[in-house]
């Protein structure tokens, strides 16, 4: 099967696969894993703490693979300026960023003059049309089945990515609810040049900084295991159902202020969850397509049989 789309060619992948950015979770060993794979791998860049450690993780992932990854900046995660890790990227010669978080228009105007592919992660057709007249390569759309944070507007994959591959010219990336060749299929059917997968790359053996609780949670999870926290904030997210999003979505139920709920949502609660296995005192975020997960493979393996699964749905398709 021919997988060859705009976005493996500018790209240089050589599947239409593009691991999230996964604050906390993404980096070097996690991203050089899934690109040398034939996907996208990417590094988180504002989990860490100053350009110096970006350096480090993007020389390690370079140690690591040969073949493109790209760094991600959630560019209004904690309020924190993000110029100075733009900067370091760029001099390390990153040929690839994602944006996700906030308005891009600022990152992008830094970006001027460069050959550097841009990606940006959008919820709605609004914000993709605007991510196109300022200059994306391509759009990334998350629907409300994707783990982590969320558009406002409650629409799905299934019909926010066709909505946006009328709205705009430029590739499209479809993400939330997938995480098997049926989804990598369905996109493609829907228009969608691309996937990218945020949930179902943490339960995989390479995402070492995810706590074998954390990946338990996801492979015991289904569907119906999840809760949109953070509403009230205006910054909507889907974490895995516990009882710290109990608490949290109880507060919020109560008009609670942030001063209230910056402990409950703080970057520490997530990591007490994700990186120590707290699973009662913090938050992890997770996709309804916990659902479909139900192994940690090595990102090869995973890869490997996505492809394998959909060349034969392929095959199927043909025979009807």
């Amino acid at each position: 099967m021919n997988w060859s789309t705009r976005v493996t060619k500018e790209l240089g992948i050589q599947y239409p696969i593009i691991q999230g950015g996964l604050a906390y979770l993404a980096y070097s060993k996690l991203a050089s894993s899934v690109s040398n794979a034939g996907g996208l791998g990417q590094i988180t860049a504002m989990s860490l703490p100053s350009p110096i450690e970006l350096r480090e993780e993007i020389r390690k992932t370079n140690e690591l693979t040969n073949k493109p990854f790209g760094v991600n900046f959630s560019i209004g995660q904690h309020g924190r300026p993000f110029e100075h890790m733009l900067e370091a990227a760029l001099e390390e010669e990153v040929s690839i960023v994602s944006v996700t978080g906030g308005n891009p228009t600022g990152f992008f105007k830094l970006l001027e003059g460069t050959s550097v592919k841009t990606l940006v992660l959008v919820a709605g057709v609004r914000q993709a049309v605007k991510a196109e007249e300022i200059g994306a390569d391509m759009v990334m759309v998350v629907g409300q089945e994707g783990g982590g944070h969320l558009g406002k507007e409650d629409v799905g994959t299934m019909v926010l990515v066709p909505r946006v591959v009328d709205s705009v010219s430029i590739p499209v990336i479809a993400s939330g609810g997938i995480g098997d060749a049926r989804g990598l299929m369905a996109a493609l059917s829907l228009g969608a040049e691309g996937i990218e997968m945020g949930t179902r790359f943490i339960a995989t053996k390479e995402c070492e900084h995810a706590h074998p609780n954390y990946k338990e949670a996801i492979l015991k999870g289904t569907e119906r295991d999840t809760v949109v926290i953070k509403r009230s904030m205006g910054s909507p997210g889907r974490a895995i159902q516990n009882a710290w999003t109990d608490e949290i979505l109880l507060k919020e139920s109560e008009q609670a202020s942030y001063e209230t709920l910056k402990d409950h949502i703080s970057g520490k609660r997530n990591q007490d969850f994700i990186h120590h296995g707290n699973l009662n005192e913090g938050y992890g975020w997770g996709g309804q397509v916990m659902g479909l997960i139900h192994d940690v493979p090595s990102c090869s393996e995973l890869i490997d049989r996505m492809i394998s699964d959909a060349e034969k749905l392929r095959t199927k398709w043909a025979s009807v």
